[in-house]
């Protein structure tokens, strides 16, 4: 059973240019990289190294993405989970809580998706990305970082 408690990474480029994938599971559905606490115990930002290590195949703390890169914005959305996927929670949980990191990379750092989770990437200007992602919270964040001063 997955874990009701989440990171949202939002991985973009110096020039605020946000990097989307498009889930298998659900074509046309593009957002940043997701995903759950493996335990209760592993620190959220060790969560956001994991899932951007699997989604992507960037490895934070390397010479190319040092490890100050990722930043915990300290920022929280509680949302109700999607009916199509409850089954993967326990019985009687309705809402998760998605803790928003971001992720600077340079523009040209090289993406291995996971073909079980994602069938392509883009990278798209800050609002063209917020536009295009399915999850409101995903957008939010997004809308977020592109107004925040740089």
């Amino acid at each position: 059973m997955k874990l009701p408690e989440s990171v949202l990474v939002l991985i973009h480029s110096p020039q605020r240019e946000v990097l989307l994938l498009e889930r298998t599971d659900a074509p046309g559905g593009w957002q940043s990289v997701t995903g759950s606490r493996a335990s209760a115990d592993e620190p959220l930002r060790d969560t956001a190294v994991r899932e951007v290590a699997e989604e992507t195949g960037i490895a934070v703390g390397s010479p190319d993405v040092p490890a100050e890169r990722l930043v915990d914005l300290d920022r929280r959305h509680v949302y109700e989970i999607l009916p199509a996927w409850a089954h993967r929670y326990a019985p009687g949980v309705t809402h998760n809580t998605e803790h928003v990191f971001t992720l600077q990379v340079d523009r040209g750092t090289p993406i291995r998706l996971s073909p079980h989770e994602h069938m392509r990437f883009e990278w798209l200007p800050w609002r063209d990305a917020a536009t295009r992602c399915f999850s409101r919270t995903n957008a939010a964040a997004i809308l977020d970082l592109g107004n925040t001063p740089r």
